[in-house]
């Protein structure tokens, strides 16, 4: 595997693999001695797991780190982990079996190791600190306040790479009488389960997979599962989630655009819109669609962003009607859907 990811990497022009390691120890001396750009990883290694490795490097030397390793139901509360303590991005080596799987692979493989080269490393590492100092999941939950929520109202948030550490900030710090929340995170089917487990261990509110024809409740939140388009459908005086397996939008499923143009549909102006870090531009159009049908759209800013992609990308057309660092924007959000909010735009 190490001479593969070697040859696929050197065969970019753009970059250049100056070392290779078969355990953390030699990794360790290799990073000192080279000082690379990016790292390539794997969970299960010798003399020392990944996590591990991860959890000194993170907080020794932060660096862009890519997970390249067997992504199972089994190991996704591991690779959960390592996306909180700073991994950039996974490529799973099962990609390999699949038809066409070598050239699909080496894509995944350059196109990831290059943009890993660009991410915000401080954003990473402060994700990463965050964890470690118990403000992240399995932190004190956020107690319930007396603010009162707007009938019907609705969160709806989309992200992607970096998003999995985000949506932990903010659903850690949002108190457990907060409106419903929906999401949108770019996530392979084998890992939204865990994902949903992992946030709802950290959050006051309860946090859950979607099931297609659930009630849609305050306090709860709704994670898009892996390869479905999550959609709401007003129902009486609330509203359910609807599961789609249509066709990708943006090259994804679930789409951003699709949750958002959805919650727009069924909530109105009711609705709050949050596009949190991530590549590329889904979300972004949506969002758009929101702000002008009279909605409160938040974008997370450049400097919380490990990918400043489609925030960005909303920002600059228009989407945006207020942009903050990821600390500030729970309590944004929850106080968007109160009755007498106190924001005012400048």
């Amino acid at each position: 595997m190490r001479k593969l990811l070697t040859n696929i990497i050197n065969s970019d022009p753009r970059m250049e693999v100056v070392g290779t390691a078969e355990d953390p120890y030699v990794a360790r001396d290799q990073i000192k001695k080279l000082n690379p750009d990016v790292l390539t990883l794997d969970i299960e290694m010798p003399k020392m797991n990944g996590i591990t490795f991860l959890r000194n490097l993170m907080r020794l030397r932060p660096m862009p780190v890519l997970m390249v390793s067997t992504l199972t139901e089994k190991g996704a509360a591991a690779t959960l982990e390592s996306l909180s303590l700073g991994v950039f991005d996974y490529v799973s080596k099962s990609t390999l079996q699949e038809e066409w799987g070598i050239d699909k692979f080496s894509m995944m493989v350059i196109d990831k190791v290059h943009l890993a080269s660009v991410v915000n490393v401080n954003a990473l590492s402060k994700s990463s600190l965050l964890i470690r100092a118990g403000e992240g999941v399995g932190q004190q939950k956020t107690p319930a306040n007396t603010d009162v929520v707007k009938a019907g109202s609705m969160i709806a948030i989309g992200s992607s790479t970096g998003g999995t550490a985000a949506l932990d900030q903010v659903l850690s710090a949002m108190p457990g009488n907060s409106p419903p929340v929906v999401i949108a995170q770019h996530i392979l089917p084998t890992f939204s389960t865990a994902l949903a487990r992992r946030l709802n261990d950290g959050s006051a509110m309860t946090v859950m997979e979607a099931i297609d024809g659930c009630e849609i409740l305050p306090g709860h939140v709704y994670l898009a599962p892996g390869n479905f388009h999550l959609t709401v459908l007003r129902r009486g005086h609330g509203y359910i989630c609807r599961l789609l397996h249509t066709e990708k939008v943006n090259r994804h499923r679930p789409s951003v655009d699709v949750l958002f143009d959805s919650v727009l549909k069924q909530a109105g102006s009711l609705a709050v819109g949050v596009i949190l870090t991530g590549m590329g531009a889904d979300g972004a159009q949506g969002l758009l669609r929101m702000r002008q049908a009279g909605c409160h759209t938040v974008g997370q800013d450049e400097a919380s962003s490990v990918v400043y992609g489609m925030p960005k990308v909303a920002k600059d057309i228009g989407a945006v009607e207020f942009e903050l660092p990821l600390s500030q924007i729970p309590k944004t959000i929850r106080g968007l859907c109160c009755i007498a909010n106190p924001l005012i735009r400048v």
